[in-house]
């Protein structure tokens, strides 16, 4: 199979079941320059060639924030921007060396794999090396005892912003899974590979729903996803309106969803709303229920239904620990060691209701932008595309105002795009990051553009003025269209 850069096939099988398929890159593909200067780097670091290739894409999500760690789906798209990876087994040893061709920036790495072990630091951040290790202990966790500690040399690229909102973690985190994966001669399903990329995020403290490592495998050329986590994951690819383009605008300010309590404090709070409304509900397991999807079902509740037992029953702006003691009969040991994590039990205050009706209409809104889409390839209408645009913009205001996780640099952004009439939201976890905006075409795209570049990016303060001018802010804000997900090249 070959890959020109235009577009990747979707290995299957009978049943269905898509698979990353080696492919052979080829010299007019747009990413080849880039593989070819990660090889030669590779071979100045070990002195031999690769064997093979990856790249994981990072994602921009259209609609849908911070509800798939409820089980509820998303909207995303692959973008163009990517983690790379040169690889090379070496089954005579068990070391893992790694390399980053920012080698001023990003330290190298060696370890055994027979002894591989995730160290994170009291404060701040893991180091880049632990999010690839994540990846690593995923597939040695999967595997139980069919694993085997082969070596492997490793090289790494990326321009995938960082602590942007474009899933530049686990985009690092997928890569090592789907590496180690090939390494260990496994089947590479890409359902699977997402899943398991979801699941150890955990190893460094993150709690992720999945929506960034389901995208990272299942992404298509032309196409969003509407990415369902319930009953399973299961992707569907989305059209979105004809004309269209979407632009990614980077606050500049940074957050590290793994450095700091914010991201796990939302899903704290909302698990803990899960289960006192699912104990008033009178459910006698109302302790497992997690997540609110779940809850749901128990009680075979719509959307709508949904909300008003929130608004009826979660009438307080906040809730104390006393108060969450008192409801669920629990003590307070009970509560931080049973119901909070380890980042989250400095916690004394819980805003549940806001929470709760932040997910629950932001689940409605990317059903009902899914179902205009899909209108809309049968029937172009105006006033339907307009209703996309609404969409986005209450999606916003509802992360700003219920989740509390804007920034006034994204709301810098955000009244300049309200100025110019153009549709934009915060992307990502938020607390920074990016934002993304819909555009009626590639000329309005371009104007939205310069004007950011203009009211925005020109008044940046100098010294990300110096980092970011020369190349007149094209790495920082760009349109983007739907891209492939995670495909791996061979020699």
């Amino acid at each position: 199979m070959t890959a020109n850069g235009n577009g990747t096939a979707q290995a299957a099988d009978a049943d269905g079941v898509e698979f990353v398929a080696p492919e052979t890159l080829q010299p007019d593909s747009k990413i080849y320059e880039r593989v070819q200067n990660l090889g030669a780097f590779f071979k100045r670091q070990f002195g031999a060639n690769p064997d093979f290739y990856v790249r994981v894409p990072g994602r921009v999500n259209i609609i849908g924030e911070h509800v798939d760690y409820c089980g509820y789906s998303v909207l995303p798209m692959a973008v163009s921007q990517s983690i790379f990876l040169a690889v090379a087994k070496n089954p005579a040893d068990s070391q893992l060396h790694l390399r980053n061709l920012e080698e001023a920036k990003f330290q190298g790495y060696d370890v055994d794999l027979k002894t591989l072990k995730i160290e994170l630091p009291k404060s701040g951040g893991p180091a880049w090396y632990n999010y690839f290790l994540c990846g690593i202990k995923g597939i040695q966790e999967n595997l139980g005892s069919q694993w085997s500690p082969i070596g492997m040399r490793i090289a790494v690229d990326g321009n995938v912003p960082l602590a942007a909102g474009l899933s530049s973690s686990s985009a690092m985190v997928s890569s090592a899974v789907l590496a180690t994966a090939h390494v260990q001669g496994k089947q590479l399903d890409r359902r699977e590979l997402a899943s398991i990329s979801a699941k150890c995020e955990q190893y460094i403290g993150t709690h992720s729903g999945g929506m960034d490592q389901a995208i990272a495998y299942l992404g298509r050329v032309g196409c969003a996803h509407h990415i369902e986590f319930h009953p399973k994951l299961k992707g569907t690819p989305v059209t979105l309106p004809a004309g269209k383009c979407f632009v990614v605008a980077n606050s500049l300010a940074q957050k590290n969803k793994a450095a700091s309590s914010d991201y796990n404090e939302r899903v704290v709070e909302c698990r803990l709303a899960t289960r006192w409304l699912a104990k008033l509900k009178g459910l006698a397991n109302w302790q497992d229920i997690l997540r609110f999807v779940d809850l749901e079902e128990a009680c075979q509740m719509d959307n709508e239904t949904f909300e008003k037992l929130i608004k009826e029953n979660l009438t307080k702006c906040n809730y104390t620990r006393a108060d969450i003691c008192k409801e669920l009969g629990i003590t307070e040991q009970e509560l931080e060691t049973k119901f909070l994590s380890a980042n989250t039990r400095h916690m004394e205050q819980f805003k549940l209701r806001q929470r709760a009706l932040h997910v629950i209409q932001e689940s409605g809104r990317v059903a009902k932008f899914r179902k205009i889409c899909e209108q809309l390839a049968v029937r172009p209408c105006s006033e339907d595309t307009k209703k996309l645009g609404e969409l986005m913009r209450q999606s916003h205001e509802s992360l700003r105002e219920l989740y509390e996780c804007s920034h006034p640099d994204v709301e810098r952004l955000i009244a300049i795009s309200n100025e110019l009439q153009v549709s934009a939201r915060v992307t990502g976890a938020g607390w920074g990051g990016c934002i993304v905006a819909m555009c009626d075409s590639v000329e309005a795209a371009d104007d939205y553009i310069k004007a950011l570049k203009r009211d925005y990016y020109a008044q940046l303060p100098s010294h990300l003025l110096e980092r970011h001018q020369p190349n007149d802010f094209n790495e920082v804000v760009f349109a983007t269209l739907p891209g492939n997900g995670a495909e791996l090249y061979v020699q």
